[in-house]
């Protein structure tokens, strides 16, 4: 048997609305809405009875999907946003763009922040990390030439 693909990269955030407005203007598509909860879903996290409001937002190309989840019920008991690039567990979702200095121009209009420099990396990318919304890690990459 073999892995067929990967379905999606959930984040766990605050402000879902805002988290929404963000990554749309990054590019991606807000799929659905969604709440979920009771105990079924908690039988699959572990976590008892649940109760989170998700959004699924999909990559143009329509292969990727990142959802975003806030928990309403049980709350969040670990916050891991603003560790650096060397800390465990997850670390960071990858985003290639057409033009990384328009997109990181508007990204900064939503108060994302560039965490290094915009680095070239020989003739093949421009590479950038930003911060995003409630501090989390986004790397930025344009395929050049």
């Amino acid at each position: 048997m073999a892995l067929k693909r990967m379905d999606n990269i959930g984040i766990v955030i605050d402000d879902l609305t805002r988290a929404i407005a963000f990554f749309g203007e990054l590019g991606l598509e807000l799929e659905g809405r969604a709440t979920i909860e009771g105990a079924w879903a908690g039988r699959v996290t572990g976590l008892g009875d649940q109760h989170v409001e998700i959004a699924m937002m999909r990559t143009p190309d329509g292969h990727s999907r990142l959802e975003l989840s806030r928990f309403i019920r049980p709350e969040v008991v670990a916050d891991n946003r603003n560790a650096p690039v060397n800390a465990f567990g997850y670390l960071r979702a990858m985003f290639t763009v057409d033009d990384l200095n328009e997109t990181l121009e508007r990204l900064r209009a939503c108060g994302a922040q560039l965490v290094g420099d915009v680095v070239r990396y020989e003739d093949a990318y421009l590479l950038c990390y930003i911060r995003g919304p409630e501090g989390l890690l986004i790397g930025l990459a344009e395929e050049l030439g």
